[in-house]
């Protein structure tokens, strides 16, 4: 399980052109049962993803293909969780 967090960075001013690309980048991870979160960081830092079902390796390829990303309006960091604990609704992340 990992979590993405793309915090704006230099190109922040661009990102109003290039939202719909983000949002179908979006999207396609929900799509693809990789996304299982996607939100917005506060005060308007930039926003964070929750993924599973994906290798490290993957989900930085993908991470790079987000428009965002590609231009520079966000930097990402990728952090890899282990989880060993969970309330039931969550359980399915222990698998």
């Amino acid at each position: 399980m990992f979590i993405v967090l793309l915090k704006f960075s230099k190109n922040k001013d661009q990102a109003n052109q290039l939202m719909e690309g983000h949002k179908k980048w979006i999207k396609q991870g929900f799509d693809e049962n990789i996304f299982l979160l996607a939100g917005s960081l506060q005060p308007q830092m930039g926003g964070a993803v929750l993924a599973h079902n994906t290798s490290l390796s993957d989900l930085q390829q993908r991470v790079n293909e987000d428009p965002f990303v590609a231009k520079e309006v966000v930097s990402a960091e990728i952090i890899e969780i282990s989880p060993s604990k969970t309330n039931e609704q969550l359980k399915f992340l222990l698998s």
